[in-house]
């Protein structure tokens, strides 16, 4: 909306990623469908050591507190990573409301960057679904995740592993590279950080 009234946006992933800054720990780009577009999204996430007494806190704009919750868990039961003191902001910036499952991979990128400290790498998408046992499990659409991560020039997608048998493994348009994550502890690893 402008003051003069309705205007095209051609590309609303680029608007969405228009303010990202990259090289900063909490931060993972989403490649998700909105309807039967794909937009790519930047989720945010902050970790600090709770403040005083009682329950940790957890504050979310954009996605299911049971969800986030339930993710919590599981990095901590499955991963090994203490959660359970800290407390836990997550934001999907641009004020969309996310209910897929897919975006599991992306918000564990962020809280696992924004735990470690280690930066996604600002070249990479997310996507993927989060089991109870830590397995990261297929997701609709991929050609078309791909082909928008490809459209706006990112390098890398972090997406689950074809474990079906005949499945065929997606073709990466070019210039896109793809790594493949079977378990979260597989996620985990790419944020170990680096020795000098």
């Amino acid at each position: 909306m402008t003051d003069t009234g309705l205007t095209e946006v051609p590309n609303p992933s680029a608007l969405f990623l228009a303010e990202r800054r990259g090289n900063i720990a909490g931060s993972a780009v989403f490649a998700g469908m909105e309807g039967t577009r794909p937009v790519l999204l930047e989720i945010q996430a902050l970790v600090s050591p709770k403040a005083g007494e009682g329950a940790a806190r957890r504050a979310v704009v954009g996605w299911e507190t049971a969800r986030l919750n339930m993710l919590l868990a599981v990095l901590e039961a499955r991963c090994g990573l203490k959660m359970a003191g800290m407390d836990v902001h997550l934001n999907i910036a641009g004020g969309l409301r996310i209910s897929e499952p897919a975006c599991d991979m992306a918000v564990a990128a962020a809280l696992i960057s924004a735990a470690t400290g280690v930066p996604t790498s600002s070249g990479a998408t997310y996507f993927g679904e989060v089991g109870l046992s830590g397995e990261v499990r297929q997701v609709s659409q991929t050609d078309l995740r791909l082909k928008e991560a490809q459209k706006l020039g990112f390098a890398q997608a972090i997406l689950p592993r074809r474990v079906a048998s005949g499945t065929a493994r997606p073709k990466p348009p070019e210039g896109l590279t793809l790594k493949e994550i079977g378990h979260l502890n597989d996620l985990v690893e790419l944020f170990q950080p680096v020795e000098d």
